[in-house]
């Protein structure tokens, strides 16, 4: 008999608990998204959970022309003084631990005269366009691997938009915004 109290005793104690954590489950219900709301950094597509998507891994940015646009010649300025270290912004100035910037727009990559490119530059080849200085900018050692310029980059595209605004100032026959 004192066996068939301490089974019933045990019994009831478990259906208790299980009464319990059923009860505060159909109190508190909290349903799970089926997709994800936020991106968490580090973990790939493999490693998200069942029946998750990613959503977007870098935002889109607008094209730097549309920037352009609405960028300040004079935010620019002061945002270039990040640049001022290492680059000269005046007509005929001396190359410092990077080229000279007067009428950069335009140009050919890796030509100013009296400085000594990176053969990644050199390699690289084309014209300084609005594109070009924009993805350079945003990260110059990602933008062409290999570059000597330690820069990090400016982060904001309106940043990048209002330098390169400046920068196409800094010319005798500014090149046309098109």
């Amino acid at each position: 008999m004192e066996i068939n109290k301490i089974v019933a005793g045990i019994l009831v104690t478990v259906l208790i608990v299980i009464g319990i954590v059923n009860f505060s489950e159909i109190l508190y219900h909290v349903e799970q998204p089926e997709v994800a709301h936020y991106i968490v950094e580090g973990i790939d597509g493999a490693e998200m959970a069942d029946g998750a998507e990613e959503v977007a891994a870098e935002p889109v940015e607008e094209p730097i022309l549309v920037l352009l646009a609405a960028a300040s010649m004079t935010k620019g300025e002061k945002v270039f003084k990040k640049c001022a270290s290492c680059h000269v912004p005046t007509k005929d100035g001396a190359n410092k631990i990077g080229p000279g910037l007067w009428d950069i727009v335009n140009k050919d990559k890796g030509v100013a005269d009296g400085f000594s490119y990176s053969a990644a530059l050199k390699a690289f080849g084309g014209k300084w366009t609005y594109e070009e200085l924009n993805g350079f900018l945003k990260n110059p050692k990602k933008y062409i691997d290999g570059t000597k310029m330690s820069f990090s980059g400016l982060k904001k595209p309106n940043d990048r938009a209002d330098v390169i605004l400046y920068l196409r100032s800094l010319s005798d026959n500014p090149a046309p915004l098109e």
